[in-house]
């Protein structure tokens, strides 16, 4: 059984972008998880398809999933918008560089669950911060990081964006 699982996370505020990511055939888990995510949704997240431009979607055919429900036209926009781009341009990207093998064009797919702040203030800014964290995570995932000695560095310095132990 092969899957790939990253995490990334870029920049800070309302604006910053946390990125879940599995990644692996079509024929396996992540496919399974694929065709369920995407036949069932739920009330306020709708995965769908990421696209590079309506009918061109990205390879390996990408789910995009939102933690966030949608909470007004900005939120909206920064989601099924600047997110999606940048999920679109970040995974194609890792295809054509050869971060991902040749075999996941057409035999993998990827499901990507993507947070989006509903108090988000510019979709330039969730862009950015979106393409980062979706690189990070692909390439972690691929990678299969964080590794020991890596683990063992970040224990020492635990805390994220919400929480830092005292």
């Amino acid at each position: 059984m092969e899957m790939y699982i990253g995490e990334g996370f870029a920049g800070d505020g309302v604006n910053a972008s946390h990125i879940n990511i599995m990644i692996g055939p079509r024929d396996g888990v992540v496919g399974q998880a694929f065709s369920t995510s995407l036949a069932t949704p739920s009330q306020g997240h709708c995965p769908f398809m990421v696209v590079i431009k309506p009918n061109v979607p990205a390879k390996p055919m990408t789910l995009y999933v939102n933690k966030a429900a949608i909470d007004g036209e900005l939120h909206g926009n920064a989601t099924w918008g600047a997110s999606q781009a940048a999920i679109a341009k970040a995974v194609t990207e890792a295809l054509l560089k050869g971060t991902l093998p040749a075999e996941a064009e057409d035999e993998w797919c990827i499901v990507t669950a993507n947070w989006v702040n509903p108090g988000c203030t510019d979709v330039d800014e969730v862009f950015a911060n979106n393409y980062r964290a979706c690189t990070v995570a692909i390439e972690a995932a691929m990678e299969k990081l964080p590794g020991r000695q890596q683990l063992q560095q970040a224990l020492s310095q635990l805390g994220n964006p919400f929480y830092t132990p005292k």
